[in-house]
């Protein structure tokens, strides 16, 4: 019988080449959030460009330096500026002289569940890019394809030379993504789903999880999904009157492991925000809520 699968095992700061133009580095932080740990990914061939380049520990920055293996570093992008995707950017910039591109700068206080998704306060862009701008290397092309929701600051890229998308957090190989108020914004994320969905990417390559290569009919389930736990949502609060969010989570996420039920709620608290922009339900201000 096989071994059971274990996230934490998994082989960390080895060079995995996915294709032609992509190569892959998992940094050793896994975790129930992480799933394996954090991906960065290596584009081009010659020179390069660093998506994610993760958390700044030494052990992973060793890594992702054995794998430049002296080439050069056009730009190092991060998708978004949680933790565990983009403090290695300034001492990897510092080691390779490369400029540090992509998103936004973004700090908020967070009163998530999850320590590891703090922002990145050390984030300083050289540049940063908007929706549709581009970036070149010899052999690739790197596009800006901006999808707010986890955060409102996430990028997506487009390697159109490919036809592959790196999706960071918004999609993700083996899970959902946590969509945490204030800034993470439900309806924001079913838009830039829809916006993923109405594009032909062949493959996406995610910051945790294995390659998607259906990625259309991915995010579709994951938008169904998401309409589903919205519907779970409506019918509790028709049956059962005013509620709180742990008695939604409870019910809803039964089977769960509990270490998941602080995200969880936050992910309700967003679709309740949603439906509370909608005018279909709205807060106490005791905590619980209510259909409208």
């Amino acid at each position: 019988m096989d071994a059971p699968f274990d996230p934490a095992d998994q082989p960390t700061g080895i060079l995995m080449t996915l294709s032609p133009l992509v190569g892959r580095v998992l940094a050793p932080n896994p975790s129930p959030f992480t799933y394996t740990g954090t991906q960065s990914y290596l584009v081009g061939t010659d020179d390069l460009a660093v998506i994610d380049p993760g958390p700044a520990e030494p052990a992973h920055l060793d890594a992702l330096t054995s794998a430049i293996a002296g080439r050069k570093v056009v730009a190092i992008l991060c998708t978004h500026t949680h933790r565990d995707h983009s403090p290695a950017a300034q001492p990897l910039g510092e080691a390779t002289g490369a400029p540090i591109i992509g998103c936004a700068p973004l700090t908020l206080d967070d009163d998530g569940p999850r320590a590891d998704a703090a922002f990145d306060a050390s984030y300083r862009p050289d540049r940063v890019l908007a929706d549709g701008e581009r970036l070149t290397g010899e052999g690739w092309t790197l596009e800006a394809v901006a999808t707010p929701g986890h955060t409102s600051n996430h990028l997506c890229f487009a390697l159109p030379e490919e036809k592959a998308l790196f999706t960071g957090d918004h999609v993700m190989g083996w899970s959902t993504s946590v969509i945490s108020p204030p800034d993470g914004d439900m309806t924001a994320y079913m838009r830039s789903m829809q916006r993923l969905a109405d594009r032909d990417d062949a493959i996406y390559y995610p910051a945790h999880g294995e390659p998607v290569d259906n990625p259309q009919r991915l995010v579709r389930g994951m938008m169904g999904h998401r309409k589903q736990r919205e519907g779970q949502i409506i019918r509790y609060l028709t049956r059962n009157g005013a509620s709180g969010i742990p008695d939604m989570v409870s019910e809803m996420y039964r089977g769960i492991d509990p270490r998941l039920h602080g995200a969880a709620g936050r992910s309700v608290l967003a679709h309740l925000i949603d439906l509370d922009q909608r005018g279909m339900a709205g807060p106490l201000g005791d905590g619980r809520w209510q259909m409208r």
